[in-house]
């Protein structure tokens, strides 16, 4: 049996679903696991129908971590997150249950199985000068100076994440390198599951399930209370600016509002938004994984990783499969999917 298990995929591929049927009641494993989430906006206190985070009943069923652990207007970083997970994973380690960081936010995931980059900290002067250009140009000119320095990180990094934005900024002025050249210190050494030998999981769906399926949660988010929630934290006194309001979800509300639109054509018009805006994160993240999956194998000398890639299908038929990789059975190719 693994020592830990990381399960990702695209948002709307059904990773909770999967979960349900593979550690709760009934479940191949039922009982012997707990979430570590890897998701950077379920992290924040009051973001419930936006970021679709696991309701109460099915947390009872199946413990978590790292949700509700900061306010929207509080920055959660890659380094508080590692920190925070690493606990998490010791903690459910050593109550003999099995840790499974789940989630969609890649850097996240590649921060805690390789170490956090060792970029050095931008001076001052610097710091500043990015902070005026901001100000004054806005970001998407900042994204743009990326673009032309640092293009894998521009393709990445949206231009409303104004927090790794400007970092991205700072370094490659301060270096002049891209962040990538920055390997995190784990890296050199054939990366590390904390805790011990572990399965990846990459689950996916095919591009033209996966895009229903986002327009089906979009439409049950707004269903649910989705605008409702939105006016629940404005009036707690979170805006535009606040780290958790740029999730998408919730960006979209205030980008259409500043575009004079108001009423029922708002509302349209940001259900719209955030249907295109979660495809193109989907997107994003399909290839991210990919490329995780891959620096996961090469990187594995003594195979303290196993690394899987799953077509989702029906939960509990994949929950079967996913609990025989789990015990170490056999992987037969059929596991292994072609590109979506």
């Amino acid at each position: 049996m693994y020592g830990m298990m990381v399960l990702v995929g695209a948002t709307g591929a059904g990773k909770t679903a999967l979960l349900d049927a593979l550690f709760g009641p009934g479940g191949p494993l039922g009982g012997g696991a707990e979430v570590v989430s890897a998701d950077s906006m379920q992290a924040y206190r009051g973001m419930d129908i936006g970021t679709a985070k696991p309701d109460a009943e099915f947390r009872r069923r199946l413990p978590h971590h790292l949700l509700d652990v900061r306010d929207p207007d509080r920055q959660f970083t890659a380094g508080d997150f590692v920190r925070l997970a690493e606990e998490a994973t010791e903690s459910i380690q050593a109550r003999g249950r099995l840790p499974v960081v789940a989630g969609g936010t890649g850097y996240y995931v590649r921060n805690l199985l390789f170490g956090l980059p060792s970029a050095p900290a931008a001076d001052a002067a610097t710091r500043a000068a990015v902070a005026a250009d901001l100000a004054r140009l806005g970001p998407l000119a900042l994204r743009a100076e990326l673009a032309k320095g640092d293009p894998a990180s521009a393709d990445r990094i949206h231009a409303n994440d104004l927090y790794r934005l400007t970092r991205a900024v700072e370094i490659l002025r301060a270096t002049g390198r891209p962040l990538a050249d920055f390997l995190p210190e784990r890296h050199a050494a054939g990366g590390a599951a904390p805790g011990g030998h572990g399965l990846f999981v990459h689950y996916r769906r095919h591009r033209e399930e996966l895009a229903a399926r986002i327009a089906a949660r979009v439409d049950a988010m707004f269903a649910a209370g989705l605008p409702d929630e939105v006016g629940r934290l404005r009036a707690s006194g979170y805006g535009r600016e606040s780290p958790g309001m740029k999730a998408i979800g919730y960006a979209e509300f205030f980008e259409l509002e500043a575009e004079g639109l108001t009423g029922p054509k708002l509302l349209a018009a940001v259900r719209a938004r955030i249907v295109t805006d979660s495809l193109k994160y989907a997107k994003r993240q399909e290839t991210f994984f990919r490329g995780l999956a891959k620096s996961l194998e090469a990187a594995e000398t003594d195979r303290r990783f196993g690394v899987r890639v799953v077509d989702a299908g029906d939960s509990a038929a994949d929950a079967v499969r996913v609990a025989s990789m789990l015990r170490d059975a056999p992987i037969g190719e059929d596991e292994k999917a072609p590109d979506a």
